[in-house]
């Protein structure tokens, strides 16, 4: 059963909506825009990226609007400059902890983060470049896994284990050094639980998953089977 309706503001407008809803589902119901990276409609929030951080009066931190809950009366400001320079900052930092190299890239022209940086006004890179060693997974005989360009969004987690219900993908380490890994750390062609659907290659907002023989800003994604698999399934994921 559906909750209450609930009244609050955003960037001075007058909004409602269910008492579960989030910051982020009100705002883009009222075409408000709030900039995301690890969000995508039809897969749960993991409020990993934090770029949709907005001011909420009278909380003391900002806040995630993808997993902030509504309330009443709830005061939210979605622009500002120093959610600008948060915002900035963040990208800048996924960009430094990596090795985004666009011009070579299969989701060159393609590419979320891309985007995140071209609409926040990011055209330099204030933090030294961690140009860590990372692997190319090119075991799978359909799809490469390439963790120079991956942004931990945990996207392709959360699609592999709540829709396709495989559970292939999970997260190993800690902070910047963490890696998507397939199985137990295992290469991806020799994953035993891997449907090969393909999923989580769709999903991911950078060129860290592909398909095999894309060369550079060839692999679009196409991600308009998510919200149409959830409202086939009710919105229970299996």
């Amino acid at each position: 059963m559906a909750g209450r309706v609930l009244t609050c503001q955003i960037d001075g407008q007058d909004v409602s909506g269910l008492e579960e809803s989030t910051i982020l589902e009100v705002a883009r119901e009222h075409h408000i825009r709030i900039p995301t990276l690890c969000h995508v409609p039809g897969l749960p929030e993991a409020g990993a990226c934090r770029v949709c951080l907005v001011e909420v009066e009278g909380a003391a931190r900002l806040l995630p609007a993808c997993v902030t809950r509504i309330a009443e009366g709830m005061k939210v400001k979605t622009e500002s400059e120093r959610l600008l320079k948060y915002r900035r900052m963040t990208v800048e930092m996924l960009f430094a902890e990596r090795n985004h190299i666009c011009s070579v890239c299969v989701s060159n022209g393609h590419c979320d983060l891309q985007w995140l940086a071209q609409t926040l006004g990011v055209d330099h890179i204030r933090f030294p470049y961690r140009y860590p060693a990372l692997p190319v997974d090119s075991s799978h005989a359909r799809f490469v896994a390439d963790h120079n360009r991956c942004v931990l969004c945990l996207r392709c987690v959360r699609v592999c284990g709540e829709i396709e219900g495989a559970h292939t993908w999970d997260v190993m380490g800690r902070g910047a050094d963490c890696l998507v890994i397939t199985d137990l750390a295992q290469p991806w062609g020799e994953s035993a639980s891997c449907t090969s659907c393909g999923k989580c290659v769709q999903v991911c907002p950078t060129g860290a998953l592909s398909e095999k023989g894309k060369s550079a800003g060839e692999m679009a994604k196409q991600r308009r089977f998510l919200p149409y698999l959830t409202l086939m399934r009710g919105g229970n994921h299996v």
